[in-house]
C-alpha cells in the first residue's frame, strides 16, 4: 500500500511556473513507477509524465521541453516542475503509483493548478 498527498498546485500566469510534489508514505517508495496525470474539466483525464523505478522519463507530447518529472527515494518525494505554464495547462493534477508495470493503483487526492491572466 501506498499513500501519497500532493502539494503546490495554485494560480499562476501565463508563462509562469509551478513546482508540485507529491510525498509517499506506507511501502518501499524506490520500487514503484510514479506518475503525474491532470483532468481539465469536460476532457479526459491525461498522463502527463512518467518515472520509472529506475529512473527513466516519459512525458506527454503537449508538456515536453516544458515540464519535468523527478524523484527523491531518500525522502519518498516525486515533484513536476513545471514551466512555460499555458491557459490549456489548467486542471487537477494527481500523483499516482504502480508497481511492476501493473495499473496505476495508488493516487493522491489531487492538486489544483489554473494558469491565467
Amino acid at each position: 500500500q501506498v499513500q501519497l498527498v500532493e502539494s503546490g498546485g495554485g494560480l499562476v500566469r501565463p508563462g509562469g511556473s509551478l513546482r508540485l510534489s507529491c510525498a509517499a508514505s506506507g511501502s518501499i517508495f524506490r520500487i514503484y513507477d510514479m506518475g503525474w496525470y491532470r483532468q481539465a474539466p469536460g476532457k479526459q483525464r491525461e498522463l502527463v509524465a512518467v518515472i520509472t523505478s529506475g529512473g527513466s522519463t516519459n512525458y506527454a507530447d503537449s508538456v515536453k521541453g516544458r515540464f519535468t518529472i523527478s524523484r527523491n527515494n531518500a525522502e519518498n518525494t516525486v515533484d513536476l516542475q513545471m514551466n512555460g505554464l499555458k491557459p490549456e495547462d489548467t486542471a487537477v493534477y494527481s500523483c499516482t503509483a504502480r508497481y511492476n508495470g501493473a495499473n496505476w493503483a495508488y493516487w493522491g487526492q489531487g492538486t489544483q493548478v489554473t494558469v491565467s491572466s
